[in-house]
């Protein structure tokens, strides 16, 4: 087990089975010199998880959950495809969809979820990237969050 597994361990968490590809694309490709590009991810753990809007169905503190569970599908993806996640230098660019209603705009603090989750596992260094979160009026299977991005990896 990897020290970023050991820590979601300690923090009640763990890496779940990376989530099935839903179209034809490819989950992690190289962009070269040790950058990767990773597809999105939403929520779902085996197909389970929240489903509707934030701002309807999810409270900011739940599309920060949504989120966090949306990230650590993200490290399933990179292990599944890369190996050990203690390989990851750092996060460099991630984007944030948000499933919401017109009148929600507190996008970024929805994408803090997963934000703070990686900076818990990698330091601020490492576990900040750049960032964008947008709303949007859908995602696939009417998840609430979707993050894709840029990781650097040795």
């Amino acid at each position: 087990m990897s020290k970023v597994e050991d820590k979601l361990k300690l923090m009640g968490l763990f890496i779940p089975e990376a989530p099935a590809k839903g179209g034809i694309y490819t989950s992690v490709k190289s962009l070269g010199n040790d950058y990767y590009c990773f597809s999105g991810c939403g929520p779902l753990f085996a197909g389970e998880g929240p489903i509707g809007k934030v701002g309807k169905e999810f409270s900011i503190e739940e599309g920060q959950e949504a989120s966090r569970r949306a990230i650590l599908n993200v490290l399933a993806v990179i292990k599944k495809n890369l190996g050990d996640l203690d390989r990851i230098t750092s996060f460099k660019k991630m984007l944030v969809f948000v499933a919401c209603t017109p009148e929600f705009y507190d996008h970024p603090a929805i994408a803090n979820g997963a934000t703070q989750l990686l900076v818990d596992l990698f330091g601020q260094e490492a576990g900040a990237p750049t960032r964008s979160a947008i709303g949007v009026c859908a995602l696939p299977g009417n998840v609430p969050v979707e993050i894709e991005g840029i990781v650097e990896f040795k």
